[in-house]
């Protein structure tokens, strides 16, 4: 099923009500909000979801569910997803939420007396700083930093 924009909860919800299976698969991760660290559920394929339809019932109600733009289809006939994919997908998402950083990645320092500066993160300093590795005049230096000042590359 094709959502709305930044509506997939709401056509979830809705289908769900009308008595339709659904699966939204989600990720739960952190992110960066106005400079803190916050961990944010979303999900896996924004703007899809995947229904359970019987292919002799009338999908017409489909059509004004709110939160429902389409059903992803070729011609005539829905796309059919293998049950053993969803069933993968189930086991695959996890339920741990996944760091904004993790130890090697390269970020990009985007302020401060360093900005379009490289470097590689190497751990949290408490919950709004970062510890990053620099390499200046040949010589690897560490760096803490405000979170928000770095992004990934």
């Amino acid at each position: 099923m094709h959502c709305k924009p930044r509506q997939d909860e709401r056509a979830e919800e809705h289908l769900t009500r009308q008595g339709y299976a659904c699966y939204r698969p989600r990720v739960q991760r952190e992110s960066l909000v106005r400079g803190r660290r916050q961990s944010v559920v979303e999900s896996l394929f924004p703007g899809y979801l995947f229904i359970q339809l019987n292919p002799d019932s009338n999908w017409s109600p489909l059509r004004s569910t709110r939160g429902v733009n389409r059903l992803v289809r070729f011609g005539d006939y829905p796309l059919q997803v293998p049950s053993s994919l969803i069933d993968s997908l189930q086991e695959r998402t996890p339920s741990e939420p996944q760091p904004l950083l993790q130890p090697g990645d390269r970020v990009r320092i985007v302020e401060g007396s360093f900005a379009e500066l490289d470097a590689i993160f190497l751990n949290m300093d408490g919950e709004e700083r970062v510890v990053l590795l620099m390499k200046l005049l040949n010589r690897e230096h560490r760096l803490s930093l405000p979170l928000s000042s770095v992004r990934r590359d």
